[in-house]
């Protein structure tokens, strides 16, 4: 079984900055991928970054330039570091790692962290 635990949200003026952890426990084997979603009152969930084992990235062109998600195999830990943070960039943050199975992959869901961006 594969559990996910993010930390790391709050809130912080427009124009600061977070960095959300989100830390792996149990046997994982075959990631395809791991991403951070977000998802905001009234609106659906969105894509906001993606990091292959490989390092290979992809960001939503919302947060381009201001945020980056990084590794930490050892520690089986993703973060997303945000700067220059905007009103529009509140939201739940949730994780998420994609496994390869034998026929296709699943998917492993964090419980989300509350990210306020107010003054």
């Amino acid at each position: 079984q594969v559990g996910l635990v993010e930390s790391g949200g709050g809130l912080v003026q427009p124009g600061g900055s977070l960095r959300l952890s989100c830390a792996a426990s149990g046997s994982i084997f075959g990631i395809k991928d791991t991403a951070w979603y977000r998802q905001a009152p009234g609106k659906q969930r969105e894509l906001v970054a993606l990091i292959t084992p490989g390092g290979s990235t992809n960001y939503a062109d919302s947060v381009k330039g201001r945020f980056t998600i990084s590794g930490d195999n050892a520690k089986n830990t993703v973060y997303l570091q945000m700067n220059s943070l905007k009103p529009e960039d509140t939201a739940v943050y949730s994780c998420k790692i994609r496994v390869g199975l034998t026929s296709g992959s699943i998917s492993y869901w964090g419980q989300g962290t509350q990210v306020t961006v107010s003054s």
